[in-house]
């Protein structure tokens, strides 16, 4: 058997660091965490105008009504929708601020916005992230008026509880993957530079 070399200064290697400098890091994450809560600040300002309610949320929530209402259809419900009211020969339901998947969409938006990506990486995930926030929420809001005809005992604990949290959980998770793929994205772009 040789002897092992003692291991010194000189003959250990430190791997290189794939991370940025501690200052770098935390000024990019303390400008991230600054810029989304004044976007959410601003936009949840802006949302509880009137006249944006009026004029903007309340379409788009008979909107969400009318695709919903569709979906209703399919599904055998026969449903009349008047403006944000899904109402059934058994049970109706309005649509209200809060259950349009418009919070969890800005809570989203501002969260691509303010993290480090291209525009072009933060605008494909714009739509994509909207569009997936409101089919989450189509599921949500056709689920509860099927709760509310067939067990109605469960239908606020359903829509206070379990849909608003997975509402609000699917727009979380997705900026998560957004962030990740952008990481991944900005890091291969990086490497291929190099």
């Amino acid at each position: 058997m040789s002897k092992m070399p003692k291991k010194t200064a000189k003959n250990r290697s430190k791997k290189p660091s794939k991370q940025p400098a501690d200052g770098a890091s935390r000024r990019r994450q303390v400008t991230f965490l600054v810029v989304f809560i004044v976007l959410l600040a601003g936009s949840f300002s802006v949302l509880s105008l009137h006249w944006v309610n009026d004029h903007v949320v309340e379409p788009f929530t008979a909107g969400v009504a009318w695709m919903s209402g569709i979906v209703l259809d399919l599904l055998g419900q026969d449903v009349v929708r008047t403006g944000t009211v899904i109402r059934g020969s058994h049970f109706a339901v309005n649509i209200e601020n809060g259950c349009n998947g418009v919070e969890t969409m800005l809570i989203f938006l501002a969260a691509v916005v303010a993290f480090p990506a291209t525009w072009r990486w933060r605008l494909a995930g714009l739509g994509l992230g909207v569009v997936a926030i409101q089919v989450v929420n189509l599921i949500r809001v056709v689920a509860l008026f099927l709760t509310g005809v067939y067990l109605p005992d469960l239908f606020d604990t359903s829509h206070t509880v379990i849909w608003q949290t997975l509402v609000i959980l699917s727009g979380v998770a997705l900026w998560i993957v957004w962030a990740n793929r952008s990481t991944q994205s900005s890091g291969a772009r990086t490497e291929a530079e190099a």
